[in-house]
């Protein structure tokens, strides 16, 4: 019976349920967008493009491993944990008689990967263009002995025989107007070299995420720079052996079989040949499912903190029908029921709705990631049943549950007051709301203290956006309390405004409950977009002032290639020049990731200071590493202390603390070698050089014009190229938080309307009384300047209070960077939210008659 009543309340008051049904509508298109990308992470596959023609892959493992046994209780406890390395492991070439060992394999193909970028503006022969990144497509070298694996079969010319011959692919070919015969510089791991274009070659099957160029076997081996070690082996089975069924005799065979970097050799098929192939689709699936949990949950918080609202708002105008209802002897569970039932209905239709939405919804976001560079395009967007079901049930969950808490107010509505002929708030907070407001603004305190005490990114991160939902909900339920005194506090200002600043205060102070569920998602969005637009450049400005501090060279020789050859590095010295090469690179320490680079030792002071603050760099060797005063606390070292850690292709190795410095956010955690660390990454160019001369500019360039694509910079023109690099990693994370600020805009707004629509009697009566109009009007637009001043007051001081706790904790120094121009324009944004909201359902409010809406009944 219950059910058939709220069925048909909703249908009588589709009005007043549409604003409940629009804010779990937004909210299950949120969710449901979120959870594509977290399944995305979860079970998205990386179809295989160069390995199209092996059945079976084998491959050295990408993760590092740690086993921990604990004995409790007379029983044993086993946990394993896996995190992936940087680099790529590799493989020893010697596991080839093995596996060609292993019955039921025909074939066992080697198979060698390393950048090689052509540089097709500065081939001959016909050629033009620019570097083949333009096109979005990273080009790898091959040897030509691992053509079969996709297959590749030349469609002109001849495979390369000598070490300056080389295969393109044919979209190559076609993109640069290559045909044999014709000159190609490539730049891979080594010098420049330029290449004649002996063949071209096309795929089997499509590929369209990579270029392919092949070069000879004993060249190939050259520019891998890994002697006696394979990227992976194909293997082709007999006839009559099945993919899976070689699988498992190649992993018995291998089962205690390690391979070069001291990691397991693995055996895939399938799709799970793709990661192997593509190590940035692999690693983007982790950073999906980091991104995606975060998005969800922030967007689950934000989504049931608008929804309560909205439906604390709407129950609200229900007030003098809920209290007829119990006039009539409908008892306190009565009415609970009923509500939550409509809720129920309200919830179902808005995320169902929003469910569907938020699938398109799910896969623009991931294009977009995909454009900005965030997500490689290898890795295929799976939706599945589970994100639309979770945010049907979430929105079903969260409507009952703001049902329930709106409803506990009005269920103690006397039946009496049903008979009144007006209805005024109650003055008083309840206690309990006020107490779990309390609650909830320590908590939010705590949350900014340990923020300040937090000193990695992945730690912070959440709990910054946290810390911003928590202090928000406090100010939601104790709001009524913050709009009276501020009611109280802008009583004078408003007075000099004439009769509607009167009427405005008069309004703010009786309807202190209604002008909170206003201030609360303004609250937020304020909050929200400043912290997040302020977030990112904190950490970036405090990390590129480090950096500024520390150059000590004259220049900065940057390339707009891969990375700067050692050869050119070699030139510059060899003219009395000193110079610092530096490849950057990720370690683990256990499980630990840790930023690291590699320096050249000699000379090094000239060039970098990370103001040392113990020990010394003279003693920095390819034995040795220089630590970050943060991961010596995390790791509690000193100089002279051993530490164990795995290098980015997986190689464990043991090195000497040598110094301790102060500038780990401009130059990263741990310091080494500029010899180790090369040896132990997929790309050994340098990604800038540190140069100490007398010379000029443009005798460097002069020095270097045989080295394509390299640049000459001042160390402040190479703080302005990182800051735009900055720039476009801060449009990734503001893609990420846009859609929770997109939807708290929506909320803001659709709050507004509700709240101006339940006014029409009351505007009525106003104009009976002798106010025009354009007098209600001017209340109207004064009510709703004074809640944007008390929203933008608590959003502003939550954002600021989250930003500096976050700056004290990654930086050091309580200095978030806050641009005014920036906050002027979030605030001029939710003021033209707030007063585009509350002048157009006011004037729609205005337009029937007064004495019509007077003498109608409610």
């Amino acid at each position: 019976m219950m059910l058939r009543y709220a069925l048909k309340t909703v249908r009588a008051r589709k009005a007043g349920f549409l604003g409940a049904f629009l804010a779990l509508l937004c909210a299950a298109a949120l969710i449901t967008a979120c959870g594509t990308l977290l399944e995305t992470g979860l079970r998205g596959t990386v179809r295989t493009e160069r390995y199209a023609a092996a059945p079976v892959v084998v491959s050295a493992d990408q993760n590092v491993h740690q086993r921990t046994v604990k004995h409790k209780k007379g029983k044993t406890k086993v946990k394993h944990k896996a995190k992936p390395i940087a680099e790529r492991a590799w493989l020893a070439a010697s596991l080839k008689d093995t596996l060609a060992g292993t019955p039921g394999v025909a074939r066992v193909i080697p198979e060698l990967t390393f950048p090689a970028t052509p540089l097709t503006g500065t081939s001959t022969g016909g050629s033009t263009g620019s570097d083949t990144g333009a096109d979005g497509r990273a080009a790898y070298g091959h040897s030509w002995e691992s053509a079969a694996l996709t297959p590749y079969r030349l469609t002109s010319g001849t495979a390369p025989e000598a070490a300056t011959d080389v295969v393109v692919d044919r979209h190559l070919a076609e993109r640069a107007r290559l045909a044999p015969g014709d000159r190609l510089t490539v730049q891979s791991t080594r010098a420049p070299r330029s290449y004649r274009v002996s063949g071209i070659a096309a795929p089997g099957p499509d590929v369209r995420h990579q270029t392919s160029l092949f070069f000879s076997a004993a060249e190939a081996r050259r520019l891998a720079a890994h002697p006696g070690q394979v990227t992976a082996f194909g293997v082709v089975p007999e006839a009559g052996t099945g993919p899976e069924r070689l699988r498992h005799a190649l992993t018995e065979a291998l089962r205690d079989t390690g391979a070069g970097t001291g990691t397991g050799a693995r055996v895939t098929t399938g799709d799970a040949r793709g990661p192997v192939e593509f190590l940035d689709a692999a690693a983007a699936r982790t950073k999906l499912v980091s991104m995606g949990g975060a998005m969800g949950g922030t967007s689950l918080l934000v989504a049931v903190l608008v929804v309560v609202g909205t439906f604390a708002l709407s129950v609200q105008q229900r007030h003098r029908e809920l209290a007829l209802l119990r006039a009539v002897a409908a008892t306190t569970g009565q009415v609970r029921r009923l509500l939550g039932r409509e809720a129920l209905i309200v919830g179902a239709a808005g995320g169902i709705a929003g469910a569907l939405l938020g699938l398109p919804l799910g896969g623009l976001l991931f294009d977009r990631f995909v454009a900005l560079g965030a997500v490689p395009a290898t890795l295929r967007h799976t939706t599945g049943f589970l994100p639309p079901l979770a945010a049907v049930a979430a929105t079903l969950l969260g409507a009952w549950a703001a049902a329930r808490i709106a409803s506990r107010r009005v269920t103690r509505i006397r039946p009496a007051e049903a008979l009144a002929e007006a209805r005024t708030e109650s003055p008083r907070t309840p206690w309990g709301r006020l107490l779990a407001g309390l609650v909830l603004l320590a908590g939010g305190i705590v949350l900014v203290v340990v923020l300040g005490t937090l000193r990695t990114e992945p730690a912070s991160t959440p709990v910054t956006f946290l810390a911003v939902v928590v202090l928000s909900t406090a100010v939601a339920l104790l709001g009524p309390l913050l709009v009276r005194a501020a009611a109280l506090l802008l009583a004078g200002p408003l007075r000099l405004t004439g009769h509607g600043g009167r009427l405005a205060t008069a309004n703010l102070r009786a309807g202190a409950a209604r002008a909170a569920s206003v201030v609360t998602p303004l609250t937020l969005l304020v909050g929200m977009a400043c912290t997040v637009l302020f977030v990112q450049p904190t950490l970036g400005d405090a990390a590129r002032a480090q950096a500024r501090e520390g150059v000590r060279a004259d220049w900065v020789v940057a390339s707009q290639g891969p990375g700067v050859p050692a050869a050119a590095a070699h030139r510059l010295r060899s003219g009395g020049d000193v110079v610092t090469e530096v490849v950057r690179t990720t370690v683990r320490v256990g499980l630990d990731k840790y930023a690291a680079q590699g320096v050249t030792p000699a000379g090094l002071a000239r060039t970098w200071d990370p103001d040392v603050v113990a020990g010394s760099l003279d003693g920095l060797t390819e034995h040795t590493v220089a630590v970050s005063e943060l991961a010596a606390d995390q790791l509690g070292l000193v100089p002279g202390d051993a530490l164990k850690l795995t290098l980015g292709d997986g190689t464990p190795v043991e090195v000497t603390v040598a110094a301790v410095y102060a500038r780990g956010l401009g130059f990263g955690d741990l310091t080494f070698a500029h010899g180790l660390v090369a040896a132990h990454v997929d790309n050994p160019l340098a990604a800038t050089l540190l140069v100490g001369t007398d010379r000029a500019r443009g005798d460097l360039a002069a020095t270097l014009r045989e080295f394509p694509g390299l640049t000459v910079l001042t160390p402040a023109a190479a703080d302005s190229l990182q800051a735009e690099r900055q720039q476009a990693n801060a449009e990734v994370n503001l893609l990420a938080m846009g859609l929770v600020l997109a939807f708290t805009a929506i909320a803001v707004v659709n709050t507004l309307a509700m709240s101006v629509s339940e006014r029409v009697r009351e505007f009525a009566l106003l104009r009976l009384a002798g106010a025009t109009r354009r007098q209600v009007l001017r209340m109207l637009r004064t009510e709703a300047l004074s809640l944007l001043l008390l929203a933008t007051t608590l959003g502003s001081a939550i954002a600021l209070s989250v930003l500096t706790a976050f700056s004290v904790g990654m930086t050091g120094r309580a200095a978030p960077a806050v641009l005014p121009l920036v906050c002027t324009a979030v605030v001029a944004g939710a003021g033209l939210l707030t007063l585009v909201a509350t002048a157009l359902p006011g004037r729609v409010a205005l337009r029937v008659r007064a004495v019509t809406v007077a003498t109608a009944r409610e």
